[in-house]
């Protein structure tokens, strides 16, 4: 007999032998409604995460069997699990939007592991009471989106949702035009949200706020409980891991697209992936959402959009806090002090920087300007800037970063004040360039990728989302058989635009 796999002896549980421990079920019944998932007719397994599957203990020979597409599709139940959808409310757009709530979502519950809980949560598999006007699906499209994005911002260390898996139907879903329903199998420790908190303070549910806080705290924020107000170090620690995601969006060129108060993680985590986007040819008010007409959520009002979300959050946990004063100490000390050290610490080891030194804000803003004036791709420019020298040779040398800006002048200009700032660093340039390379990645997920991705998929080609998927995991490393992933859009690409339906 062959010795089982190294892998699979870390990885015991059966998918009938899951751990579960389903602790938000045990809250009362006002904070959720318990029912079947809809599910869908003839599944088809089309992606799945093993290095999700990792994370909750599945052995991997059960991420091929007919059990798990049936149960990833709403159509069986799990075994220990206790499947519900969420309430919550929020603000959409900046303005108070009521109750909404899982409106498509079921969650199966939550399985204990040695490392912290993992919720699973089906996003596509049917209506709920909270479904309002909608039919409570997902389409191949979005899902595919959600499933690569996760993935490739947990490859990027940026904290995130994953994605454990994607199963597709040929049932048809009417959108903009007709397309296939999907079911993305979604993973978080808690899909606890802003939101969550708002829905009770403005229905006049003090005892329902106090419980949610306390199951967040006993939860994931422990160490506030022995604080003199726990809501008050709940919300400070919730700041700061806001304020850290912020810059690392930032850092990376990500937008999201729709930072609504009921998608803004309690646990600081990227959620809900609709109209998000990667930069590619820089703008600082780039709109990635073409629903979002006012501007709201563009590229660089992401980090004042976050504050004034936790502001939300603050006046929702006021009835716990009493204290003006320590509720803005709690959210505009934290978020601005870590904001501010975290994004100046992100751009300058993108910029091959040991340290934060006087004068590196300037720095760091002339790029951004030379970057905006020029539309460089944002990408391809950090990348390329890790091969230069420190020390100015020739023109050739410079040209990987030169023929990204249309003002090689400038360029030129911004270059030598770079290379003044690395001279005070003296570090040698095989050592900088790797630990730029560590974090410049040279594959996002650009919407044009995704896009080819979409479309061999709606014609029954799965085979360029898999190979997509398996080079979005390693987004630092060169990958030269997956070059192309790392152009710019191409011509047919150029007018493509994602909503808030995507």
């Amino acid at each position: 007999m062959n010795a089982p796999h190294p892998d699979a002896l870390e990885r015991p549980h059966r998918l009938d032998a899951l751990p579960f421990d389903n602790s938000f079920a045990r809250l009362p019944e006002a904070f959720y409604t318990r029912l079947a998932p809809w599910g869908l007719p003839e599944p088809r397994a089309v992606l799945f995460s093993d290095a999700a599957a990792a994370l909750i203990g599945l052995h991997p020979d059960e991420l091929a069997s007919p059990a798990f597409v049936e149960a990833m599709a709403g159509n069986t139940p799990l075994p220990g699990g206790d499947t519900l959808a969420a309430v919550y409310s929020g603000h959409q757009f900046g303005a108070w939007a009521g109750q909404l709530g899982d409106g498509r979502a079921h969650l199966l519950g939550e399985i204990r592991t040695p490392h912290g809980p993992w919720e699973l949560q089906l996003k596509g598999a049917g209506r709920t009471p909270y479904s309002r006007m909608g039919d409570g699906r997902a389409v191949l499209r979005s899902s595919i989106r959600e499933f690569l994005c996760s993935e490739a911002m947990a490859a990027l260390g940026i904290p995130t949702t994953r994605a454990l898996s994607l199963v597709a139907s040929d049932l048809p879903v009417p959108r903009e035009t007709m397309e296939t329903a999907a079911v993305v199998t979604r993973m978080a420790p808690s899909f606890v949200r802003f939101g969550s908190f708002e829905h009770w303070t403005a229905n006049k549910r003090p005892g329902e706020l106090q419980q949610l806080a306390d199951y967040v705290i006993d939860r994931f924020y422990p160490a506030a409980r022995d604080a003199a107000n726990p809501a008050v170090a709940m919300l400070t620690e919730v700041s700061r891991r806001t304020a850290t995601l912020m810059a690392q969006w930032q850092a990376v060129g990500f937008m999201h697209g729709v930072m609504n108060t009921d998608n803004m993680s309690i646990l600081g985590l990227t959620l809900d992936y609709g109209p998000f986007a990667f930069m590619d040819g820089f703008d600082a008010d780039h709109i990635c959402n073409h629903t979002d007409r006012g501007g709201r959520y563009r590229y660089s009002a992401q980090p004042h959009i976050a504050h004034w979300n936790l502001h939300a959050l603050g006046h929702a946990l006021m009835p716990l806090i009493g204290d003006t004063d320590a509720l803005e100490a709690a959210i505009d000390t934290a978020f601005v002090e870590t904001y501010n050290r975290e994004f100046l610490a992100r751009l300058g080891a993108k910029l091959g920087l040991t340290d934060t030194r006087d004068g590196d804000e300037e720095l760091i803003g002339q790029l951004y300007g030379l970057l905006h004036a020029h539309h460089t791709d944002y990408t391809l420019f950090f990348r390329a800037l890790g091969e230069l020298p420190a020390v100015a040779g020739t023109p050739a040398q410079d040209a990987p970063v030169r023929d990204l800006v249309a003002d090689r002048t400038a360029c030129d200009a911004w270059l030598a004040q770079w290379r003044a700032r690395l001279a005070l660093d003296a570090r040698p340039d095989a050592e900088r360039r790797a630990a730029m390379h560590a974090v410049n990645p040279k594959y996002v997920l650009r919407n044009w990728v995704a896009e080819t991705a979409i479309r061999a998929a709606q014609a029954g080609d799965f085979a360029p989302l898999q190979r997509i998927h398996t080079c979005l995991q390693r987004p630092f490393d060169e990958q030269p058989e997956n070059a192309e992933f790392a152009a710019p859009p191409p011509d047919w690409a150029q007018s493509l635009s994602v909503s808030c339906s995507s």
